[in-house]
């Protein structure tokens, strides 16, 4: 089994920034991709970004330029680096990880931006 914990969800003001990271533990093996996905009031849950064990990414267009995502495969470990942030970019993050066709998900965390 895979456990993800994630952490660093905060309130923040627009323009501000917040590092989201998680971890997994469990039996993990290198040809995975971690992400993050997000779920704002009444809308469907999103792709925000992935990375994959090689170090490819991808990214939604809504974040693309303001958003990061690193991982840290020592430590089983994904990043994501929020920068300049909107309100519409409130929502609950999740950190998603997909290996041999298994998908795995954290609890979530919170991330709201409002002045």
């Amino acid at each position: 089994q895979v456990q993800l914990v994630e952490s660093g969800g905060d309130l923040v003001q627009p323009g501000g920034s917040l590092r989201l990271s998680c971890a997994a533990s469990g039996s993990i093996f290198s040809d995975n991709a971690m992400g993050w996905y997000r779920q704002a009031p009444g809308k469907q849950r999103e792709l925000v970004a992935v990375i994959t064990g090689g170090g490819f990414t991808r990214y939604a267009d809504s974040v693309r330029g303001r958003f990061t995502i690193s991982r840290d495969n020592g430590k089983n470990a994904v990043n994501l680096q929020m920068n300049s942030l909107k309100p519409e970019d409130t929502a609950v993050y999740y950190c998603n990880l997909v290996q041999r066709s298994n998908v795995y998900w954290g609890q979530g965390t919170q991330v709201t931006v409002s002045s």
